[in-house]
């Protein structure tokens, strides 16, 4: 096991074994989550409310604030999202670049939000967190859609979560005391989820928030077809990211109607993910879970399902910056050809992109795709031209 290995994997350990332990205290209900009704006025990043916040691991490294920010839903209406911001506090603001970081799953209650993560030092990807920081770029991180004390989360739909990323972004660029440049160099990066809002993110860009000085996108583990990733879990470990994917598309699409689907069973289990499950739930509570046993009708294949299963397919739009996509050869989670479809995708609509695959599951890739990540980054920071690898 090589040197970085064995620095990170017990970071992810650590993290994950902190989140499943915290008591309910720990993580109370709090207030600032839940997003005003009406909702004030302004545009898309606009900030709704923000407080100074903690990071354990970098506190001597960085400020840190909590953002509530405007931003849009997959149905084009106007919403308020929560995240978190994080400066270095040893650069010169005015000239950092801002990486716009999509995390991971990390389950739909409401603890298992990710900016309470970040503030109680149970991120997981804090190692990549950390390795921004310290390479001088400011972090916008957004919790995505739902995250409140009646969680309503939109799990795997890419035309909220990329907006939501873009918003984040937006959002620390106008944050009083940051003193963050509106003409900020910008890059989006990813892993699993957040791979696939990275990626949204950077196809909606140029229609979306064109004023972004975006210079580079970073997705690895991409679930780039919902359907191929889909079905591939049922019945295997991976059943607890389906079922959460499916409840996410329903709280997204309200016509598509999840609870006439379900079983008794069905009704009961996904009410409890949705009021207790983080990631080590997902991934441990219905270790070869079907969806025979939670429905009387799969909706996986009907007509209004797979409608809008493909409105957030990506490889639709041409992403006007250089792209890096990685992926393990052996990812037990995130089906490995649907990603390739999506890099064949993009090289024919001309996006400068780079492939880039490993020998490895998905779980560990987390951690040792940052170094690439990391070295792509910088180098579109500064400045150098990229080669594609279409």
């Amino acid at each position: 096991m090589s040197r970085s290995i064995r620095r990170v994997v017990p970071a992810l350990l650590s993290a994950l074994l902190l989140a499943a332990l915290l008591p309910p205290a720990a993580l109370a209900e709090d207030s600032f989550y839940q997003p005003p009704d009406p909702l004030p006025a302004g545009a898309p990043g606009d900030l709704v409310r923000s407080r100074v916040s903690d990071n354990p691991p970098t506190r001597a490294k960085a400020k840190a604030w909590q953002v509530m920010y405007l931003s849009t839903n997959a149905l084009g209406q106007r919403h308020a999202v929560t995240g978190t911001v994080l400066v270095p506090k040893d650069v010169d603001a005015k000239t950092a670049p801002v990486v716009g970081l999509a995390v991971g799953t990390h389950g739909p209650a409401f603890r298992c939000t990710p900016s309470r993560m970040i503030d109680v030092g149970a991120l997981y990807e804090q190692p990549a967190v950390t390795d921004l920081l310290t390479r001088g770029y400011a972090v916008a991180i957004t919790d995505y859609e739902g995250y409140r004390p009646e969680p309503r989360t939109t799990y795997t739909v890419g035309r909220s979560m990329g907006t939501a990323v873009l918003d984040v972004v937006r959002a620390a660029l106008r944050l009083p005391g940051t003193g963050l440049s509106a003409n900020a160099k910008v890059a989006l990066r990813g892993y699993s989820q957040g791979g696939g809002a990275a990626m949204w993110a950077g196809e909606l860009q140029p229609s979306y928030a064109p004023e972004l000085n975006l210079v580079g996108v970073v997705g690895g583990g991409v679930p780039a077809d919902l359907i191929q990733v889909a079905l591939p879990l049922d019945g295997k470990r991976g059943y607890g990211l389906l079922a959460t994917a499916l409840m996410g598309l329903d709280r997204a699409y309200p016509e598509l109607k999840l609870d006439d689907y379900l079983n008794d069973k069905g009704r009961s289990e996904y009410a409890r993910m949705q009021r207790e499950a983080c990631t080590v739930e997902l991934l441990t509570w219905y270790p070869n879970g079907r969806l025979a046993d939670h429905t009387t009708t799969s909706p996986v294949l009907t007509p209004p399902w797979l409608a809008r299963v493909r409105e957030n397919k990506l490889g639709g739009n041409k992403i006007q910056v250089p792209v890096l996509q990685y992926h393990g050869d052996n990812d037990d989670l995130v089906y490995p050809p649907q990603a390739k479809e999506l890099f064949a995708a993009y090289c024919r609509l001309g996006v400068n992109a780079r492939w880039q695959g490993y020998p490895s599951d998905h779980i560990t890739l987390v951690y040792t795709g940052n170094e690439a990540a990391h070295q792509f980054l910088a180098d579109r920071f500064a400045g150098k031209p990229a080669t594609s690898g279409c």
